[in-house]
């Protein structure tokens, strides 16, 4: 890609900055402030639309090439130490992906342009070190024994000055018959003295650009620093008991524990020197040491056993881009959906971000809440795996949906792929599991006009837009707001309206925001969740540093699944997986919770006889007793308004006793006769008697697999209406937005943003 960029922030208020950081190949480019109204290109419902805001940031500005340079390391600086005489590192090393060109355990200086050394896994997957002889020389190298794969083992380089030696030292944790490898010496010849000035870093190489290279695919466990040359009896005591140091303190330089501080980017010296480090692009804590033993799963009662790090080279927090630009928000923007739009050539890019009013204040009575935690759980999301961008391509766990468009947009995977610039669904390179996701990046994924490959048609931020669209064409005034706001602020955030709306795939929620919500209704809110698949999946925060935020999967039909004793986030020290494995189920506060998939053509929904009750009849004005909701073409999934992913109303799963079951989707096709979420296969059984994973019968699909509409009436006023289905915006444009989607979610929403004093079903015939 020859232009993009993202921004610093993703919500902004007036009288705040936002800044935007910018990768243009093109000797300039043109900025403009728009606001997006309608994110989807397809001819067949309104068409991309957006409004030229006149702004500060609007001209030409000079074009300038940035890189993407992953790879997470610590680096721990180390002022007034000198090593004249000897010097020794040690640690417990576990590589995933040895097999994968040289990479850096531990190093000081740069080895391979001049002084330093630093201890590798070789090309060959070997332990090696690399002495630096001198500017403009080939480094000297030392090897021993083979590395395997996922195995743990206790490694040293040991350096005496005085000799001029260096030694090389490995032993596994778990030895085999035929591992024993005898450590491996050369002679320095001089040289091998970092800079005075250089600190250790730990999994990555330093270069004298700032950046790093040769970075570790693999876990670091208790590194320590001396400054004297141990000897192999040493080195095996040492691996036996790395947490006594008795006989040893006056030659600690450092003794790092990466079991403490999980929360922060802190690398604890548990020494009397307090030398700590620095961990850079959120590599993966709080997981299992070289002294794990299954005896607990959770970090919090056996933290000795998780003084791990994992390191990727493909880990990153921050794309420390230049500033190119910056907006302070005018008094007078109108809260909204907004975008800087760049353009040099053909080529176009938009750097989304959502203008909110001041905290602590509102300028509507209904409130939009963008589901920025979802956006960037989902972002870069390679649907369709890993490579496939190329044409013809297929492969991945989508490749047999019935619309697959591996073609669309192959300059964005193109640039994903090769810069391994993976979100939550993805892989490492290593084969582990993507736990940590950052927006200081580009979220190329969060874009108008961008398309699913999956189904060829607009998922989550873009298809947000749809609904951006319908409120003004029906003219309503609203704020919009973020979940990373609600996170920060809590319930205060909501008390100032009297509805708020979902986005159309709010999965991921924090404990935070579900209370918040939760504390909205109890007082008298309303909530429209026109959203499937939604109050799901657990993420935390990072408070310190809210662009971080953290997903450990387990339990349901992701992707992958964490190892079943890494299951607890870093960042709260809480379990990670589905909130329905933690018995909080959207169903108890939105009426209903994640039933099942489908990725081809939607279904509408069919009214139920709870429809009828006069309570509700203000839902269904000039809607027919008998009329089908949704039974018309869908700008998402081709047809209907049930579908992609969807919802069911389940008292077993706690939907409240106030809730009524207003519709449901007929017509779900055979191959949908199970359900598609895992954890219903040990769900308990139905009150029909029959389990989730009995076989179908006479080619109906089970009643789980259903999407269900549904109202819940709330105590002070409070209410919930659930469209249950992701695809019920994508249906809601049809017929210049004359149609039932469209009217049901207008009748609600005027009755939900009265004033509060009584619920909306109150006294209604």
């Amino acid at each position: 890609m020859r232009l993009l960029g993202y921004t610093d922030r993703l919500s902004v208020a007036s009288g705040q900055s936002i800044r935007f950081m910018v990768s243009c190949d093109h000797p300039q480019y043109d900025a403009r402030l728009v606001r997006l109204i309608h994110g989807d290109t397809n001819p067949a419902g309104p068409g991309f639309k957006q409004e030229v805001v006149p702004s500060r940031i609007d001209g030409s500005k000079p074009g300038k090439h940035e890189e993407i340079r992953s790879g997470s390391y610590v680096r721990i600086p180390l002022p007034g130490v000198e090593f004249d005489r000897a010097v020794t590192f040690f640690a417990f090393v576990q590589p995933t992906n040895p097999d994968a060109g040289e990479q850096t355990i531990a190093s000081m200086g740069n080895p391979y342009t001049g002084a330093g050394w630093a201890l590798t896994i070789s090309d060959q997957a070997t332990l090696e070190l690399v002495a630096g002889v001198g500017p403009s020389k080939q480094p000297r190298r030392v090897s021993t024994g083979p590395l395997r794969r996922w195995d743990w083992y206790a490694v040293a380089l040991a350096v005496d000055l005085t000799l001029g030696t260096a030694t090389v030292w490995q032993q596994p944790v778990r030895c085999w018959p035929g591992d024993e490898t005898p450590p491996a010496s050369i002679s320095l010849d001089g040289g091998i003295r970092a800079p005075s000035d250089a600190p250790l870093i730990l999994a990555a190489n330093l270069k004298a650009d700032g950046w790093t290279s040769h970075h570790l695919d693999g876990r670091i466990d208790r590194p320590r620093l001396l400054s004297r040359s141990l000897s192999a009896a040493e080195l095996a005591r040492l691996a036996a008991a790395p947490d006594d140091l008795a006989g040893l303190e006056a030659d600690v330089v450092g003794a790092w524990d990466f079991s403490q501080d999980l929360d922060s980017n802190v690398a604890l010296d548990v020494s009397l020197n307090r030398r700590n480090g620095c961990v850079v692009n959120m590599p993966a804590r709080a997981v299992t040491g070289h002294n794990f033993s299954g005896r607990e799963v959770c970090f919090r009662l056996a933290p000795e056993e998780y003084g791990a790090i994992h390191f990727h080279r493909d880990d990153l927090e921050d794309a420390r881009w230049g500033v190119d630009f910056e907006l302070e928000i005018p008094t007078d923007l109108p809260s909204g959906v907004y975008a800087a739009w760049l353009r040099a050539g053909s080529d176009e890019d938009y750097l989304p971000f959502i203008v909110r009013p001041p905290r602590g204040t509102a300028t509507a009575k209904i409130a939009v809440l963008m589901s920025t935690m979802t956006y960037v759980c989902y972002s870069n999301f390679t649907d369709i795996g890993v490579g496939a961008w190329q044409e013809g391509a297929s492969g991945g766990w989508a490749s047999g949906a019935p619309y697959v468009d591996p073609t669309l947009f192959r300059d964005v995977y193109r640039y994903i792929d090769e810069n391994a610039l993976y979100g939550l669904y993805d892989r490492h390179l290593d084969g582990s599991g993507v736990m940590y996701g950052s927006y200081l990046k580009p979220v190329l994924t969060m874009r108008p006009k961008f398309r699913y490959r999956v189904m060829a048609t607009p998922p989550r931020f873009p298809a947000d837009l749809y609904l951006v669209d319908w409120l003004r064409a029906k003219g309503f005034e609203a704020d919009f707001i973020t979940d990373h706001d609600l996170n920060a602020e809590g319930p205060d955030l909501l008390r100032h309206y009297n509805v708020v709306l979902s986005s159309s795939h709010h999965e991921y929620w924090t404990g935070g925001m579900l209370d918040s919500l939760e504390t909205y209704l109890d007082e008298g809110g309303r909530f429209m969740y026109l959203s499937g698949n939604g109050l799901y999946g657990v993420v935390s925060a990072d408070p310190a540093r809210p662009h971080e935020i953290e997903v450990r999967r387990w339990g349901t039909s992701w992707p992958f699944e964490v190892h079943p004793a890494e299951r607890y986030h870093s960042m709260t020290g809480e379990p990670g997986g589905t909130w329905r494995n933690r018995g909080r189920t959207p169903n108890r506060l939105v009426g209903v919770g994640t039933a099942g998939a489908e990725f081809e053509d939607g279904v509408p929904f069919k009214r139920m006889p709870e429809s009828h009750d006069p309570r509700v009849a203000f839902i269904f004005e000039g809607i027919g007793a008998e009329e089908l909701i949704g039974d018309h073409p869908s700008l998402q999934v081709r047809w209907g308004a049930a579908g992609y992913e969807f919802d069911r109303y389940e008292t077993e799963l706690g939907s409240p006793q106030t809730t009524l079951l207003l519709a449901s989707s007929i017509g779900f096709k055979t191959q949908y006769a199970n359900p598609m979420i895992d954890e219903e296969l040990w769900f308990a059984p139905g009150r029909d008697g029959a389990r989730v994973n009995d076989p179908q019968r006479d080619g109906e699909p089970h009643r789980f697999v259903r999407a269900d509409m549904t109202y819940t009436d709330y105590p002070s006023g409070g209410a919930v209406f659930a469209a249950g289905s992701i695809c019920w915006r994508g249906a809601i444009s049809f017929n210049g937005y004359d149609n039932t989607v469209s009217r049901v979610t207008e009748n609600v929403l005027r009755r939900f943003a009265q004033n509060r004093e009584t619920p909306p079903s109150a006294g209604q015939t």
